[in-house]
């Protein structure tokens, strides 16, 4: 099975603890784990510091799961959790693949940190992941909540740790069962 995983800095694998920003070991990201674990060949193709796309790459024909995660750039940048949605269903419906083969998951909540200075980014991711929720239901794709799968964050309230990328990898692992 030829699967992609687009996202963030959080599907990229950042570690937010070295001065210089380097990824976790392969053995700690929760998108390498997803291969080891399955078997499946897996593209990662996590960007630090990505928002949502105006318009979607051009994904390969033959993919077989497309996993997206999305739209904390965009609410640490001050967008709205309404207007992160509007951004990612305009980038979801220029995906020329099938829907069935299109798994959005809405990031985790945010917590306070160095990155999260106010409840109201709480509160807004929040709400952005119902959002996404109502999106995928909208457009008849596979969706999960990964603030369902008690996501460990680091000290910036942004980012996975090694353990939360452990646990994002088995409630994902759970979910695609």
């Amino acid at each position: 099975m030829k699967v992609i995983c687009f996202g963030d800095s959080n599907t990229y694998g950042y570690d937010p603890r070295g001065y210089f920003g380097g990824r976790y070991d392969a053995d700690s990201r929760w998108v390498d784990i997803l291969a080891t674990e399955t078997g499946w060949i897996i593209s990662n193709i996590g960007q630090n510091g990505r928002e949502i796309p105006s318009a979607a790459p051009a994904f390969p024909a033959d993919t077989d799961l497309l996993i997206v995660m999305l739209g904390t750039n965009d609410l640490l940048q001050g967008r709205s959790p309404e207007q992160a949605a509007e951004r990612l269903e305009r980038f979801l419906s220029g995906i020329p693949l099938d829907r069935s083969k299109i798994l959005l998951i809405a990031p985790p909540p945010v917590t306070l940190g160095a990155w999260v200075p106010s409840a109201k980014l709480i509160d807004d991711s929040r709400t952005f992941a119902r959002l996404c929720q109502v999106l995928a239901e909208r457009m008849g794709i596979r969706f999960a909540d990964a603030g369902k799968w008690d996501i460990l964050l680091a000290y910036d309230g942004v980012h996975f740790t090694e353990q939360g990328h452990k646990a994002f990898a088995a409630g994902l692992l759970e979910e695609l069962k």
